[in-house]
């Protein structure tokens, strides 16, 4: 369904030191990085896409985080989900809504909630039963 998302940041360098640990917590392969651009990817491994970019605005203009916008990461497992969750706080992420179940959306979604250092709304969450 998707080429690739693209999360605009301000702080490369605090980006990478969030995102780096949180892609490899979930088993996604870094593609490449580009400090002197800003920007930096992750695959899916055995995977050319989708593509997570980080990076500066192309419009050059300063980053700004969107209210109801959020990347979802899909996560094997239940506790998969925690521990994205404890590694996306620990590398200065906040919390939007701890692991759990939640079952509004259905029987099996467990999910967790967080921003980026940027305000980026991020979610982990695993859709099947345990």
């Amino acid at each position: 369904m998707f080429s690739h998302i693209f999360i605009g940041i301000t702080d490369f360098k605090r980006a990478l030191a969030f995102y780096s640990p949180l892609m490899a917590s979930l088993g996604i392969e870094a593609r490449f990085c580009e400090p002197e651009r800003p920007w930096a990817g992750w695959q899916s491994a055995g995977a050319a896409r989708p593509l997570f970019l980080i990076g500066k605005p192309y419009d050059q203009h300063p980053h700004a985080a969107g209210n109801g916008q959020m990347a979802a990461f899909l996560a094997d497992s239940r506790a998969a989900v925690d521990h994205a969750y404890q590694t996306a706080l620990a590398h200065g992420g906040t919390c939007e809504g701890a692991p759990g179940l939640r079952p509004e959306y259905h029987a099996h979604y467990y999910g967790a909630y967080f921003r980026d250092p940027e305000g980026n709304k991020l979610c982990v969450v695993c859709h099947t039963p345990t």
